[in-house]
């Protein structure tokens, strides 16, 4: 069962179409799995569009028109002509069938999540039991990536120097504050540290601004491991 969501003010900020990318279809994705998410959204949406309507009709109202001129005007087009042009075509356009997509980590097929198929992915890259492709969405300092756990694998104890998004695709994950399931959405700063682990291997969708900050061993030899991830 899903325990973990957008906070409201960032469900506001996907409905008003101000995240970027990595982080808007993270919302989507998790939408997907929520139900009480898409009801929050859907009411959200709703709540837009009634204000930008009683806007527009507020505008309308103040709104002085010349009347001889843009009367004159609307009596110059033919609205049957209109219509006529637009119901023309007998033709219906039929829709494709959605065609599901998938990735591969260690000889598993995974199905990616729609708000994913039309976003480019790079060749799957491995160091121990981790292996991720990057998803290129050119965002600067925003990375996102698809993160594959093998079974027993996991990420040293760290910390974080910006925020980290980890949306669980499939499997689970655990660390210090409880177990995670698929369609958990963990939005994480430096105020986080953490150690996961998988025990029977997970598939995340991840985004990052910024590296890892390790707070155990020698942080020189887990440098490679941050770079990897981020």
């Amino acid at each position: 069962m899903i325990k973990h969501h957008p906070t409201f003010e960032l469900l506001q900020s996907f409905v008003n179409g101000d995240l970027p990318a990595s982080l808007s279809a993270g919302i989507a994705i998790h939408a997907d799995m929520c139900q009480e998410c898409q009801r929050q959204i859907s009411q959200l949406t709703d709540q837009i569009a009634e204000a930008n309507f009683e806007f527009e009709a507020n505008f309308l109202d103040r709104f002085i028109i010349d009347e001889e001129k843009d009367l004159d005007e609307i009596a110059t087009i033919d609205f049957d002509d209109m219509i006529a042009g637009i119901t023309a075509s007998d033709e219906i356009e039929v829709l494709k069938e959605k065609e599901d997509k998938f990735i591969s980590f260690n000889d598993t097929n995974y199905k990616l999540p729609d708000a994913l198929h039309n976003m480019v992915l790079g060749k799957p890259a491995q160091i121990g039991k981790l292996s991720r492709s990057r998803i290129q969405l050119d965002e600067d300092e925003i990375h996102s990536s698809l993160l594959h756990i093998k079974p027993g694998g996991g990420v040293p104890e760290h910390t974080h120097k910006g925020f980290e998004l980890t949306l669980l695709l499939d499997g689970s994950f655990e660390d210090e504050q409880g177990t995670y399931v698929k369609g958990d959405f963990i939005m994480l700063n430096s105020e986080h540290q953490h150690h996961p682990v998988s025990e029977h291997g997970c598939l995340c969708y991840t985004v990052a601004n910024d590296a890892l900050h390790f707070t155990k061993g020698i942080n020189k030899l887990l440098n490679p491991i941050g770079s990897f991830i981020y």
